[in-house]
């Protein structure tokens, strides 16, 4: 019998979910006794957590996963926040689970979300924005039909429901500010390749180079992590290759791009203008306060939010990746052109 017994203790919501034929989100509506659920459907769910000897526990119901690269980034705290903030109200809570996507980490947190019966799964810049995935993670939300919503890119080759920063036009607000500003050799300090916002900040900033007439601008793209010491590395290289104006592919890299600038013995923006992205808190107030394109993380955590309620509700919620329009804010890190003659060498 005791072995009966252990079996029980491992029953779950995705059990109950299974047995009674119906999606985790309406086993979670029933527990948390919401409306929207048919009396018949209702019923078949306590039959089901009966029949199992389920028991409801209250500390894993109306949990949302927020699987995200880690909260030692700003504008990725601050968006999980938003995310929790806008969820509150629904009776789901979210729990933030940091990892690098594409790694093992990430399975096993979904693992472990799905095994405590939670009710829906944010992936936040996780292995969405990466071209290759480990499908077993799509797999896994299949066979547990459990709802879930992407920041910031899809899964290739799956259905659902993405809100993204445009970041193809990012690239080219970035661009168009600094020839305003009469640069004409641009730099991009971009994050690595197979990334998808990288890659579309890469395709933004190349096309509207070639618009304005930037000549080589392809061989002024260095590919690098999303770090300060990858943006240090990348606007040393680009300092070598005499550029007047780097764009980052984050705010954290643009801080690492003053670095190099000033061992160069160049000054920002007098000699080097620069834009970053992401607009962190603080960045108002560094030496100078840098320009950057802020995302709308505000707006972004809200659309994410109501989609999830949306789809726990059973409700039909738009599939494909709605695109939110970036802002460019100037600040003191850009200026206008000036030649500062040859790039000294070492």
């Amino acid at each position: 019998m005791s072995g009966v017994v252990m079996e029980q203790d491992k029953v779950g919501i995705v059990e109950v979910a299974r047995l009674a034929e119906v999606s985790v989100a309406t086993v979670s509506r029933v527990m948390n006794r919401k409306s929207g659920v048919s009396q018949k459907t209702r019923e078949a769910v306590e039959r089901a957590m009966a029949e199992l000897g389920y028991e409801r526990t209250s500390s894993v119901e109306g949990i949302v996963g927020v699987i995200t690269p880690g909260l030692s980034t700003p504008v990725f705290a601050a968006l999980a926040e938003w995310i929790g903030l806008a969820l509150a109200p629904h009776g789901l809570r979210a729990m933030i689970c940091p990892s690098l996507p594409g790694g093992v980490q990430e399975r096993d947190y979904l693992k472990s979300l799905l095994d405590i019966g939670a009710a829906g799964i944010v992936f936040c810049s996780a292995s969405n924005t990466l071209e290759s995935f480990d499908p077993e993670l799509t797999a896994l939300l299949a066979g547990r039909r459990v709802p879930y919503v992407c920041v910031n890119g899809l899964f290739e080759g799956v259905e659902g429901a993405a809100f993204s920063t445009d970041d193809v036009s990012a690239g080219e607000m970035a661009v168009r500010h600094l020839q305003a500003l009469g640069h004409t050799r641009i730099g991009l300090a971009a994050g690595p390749e197979g990334n998808k916002p990288s890659d579309r900040r890469v395709a933004g900033f190349l096309a509207t180079s070639a618009k304005l007439g930037l000549a080589d601008a392809e061989g002024l793209v260095v590919r690098q992590s999303y770090s300060v010491e990858g943006g240090q590395f990348a606007a040393d290289h680009l300092l070598r290759l005499g550029v007047t104006a780097i764009v980052a592919a984050s705010d954290q890299m643009a801080l690492g791009a003053i670095r190099a600038i000033r061992r160069h013995g160049l000054e920002v923006p007098r000699d080097v203008s620069l834009i970053g992205y992401d607009d962190s808190p603080m960045l108002e107030f560094t030496d100078p306060p840098l320009t950057t394109v802020r995302q709308p993380i505000d707006r972004l955590g809200g659309a994410v939010a109501r989609a999830l309620v949306g789809l726990l509700a059973d409700r039909q919620v738009p599939v494909g990746e709605l695109m939110f329009q970036p802002e460019l804010v100037v600040r003191g890190s850009t200026g206008p052109y000036r030649d500062r003659g040859p790039e000294p060498r070492g």
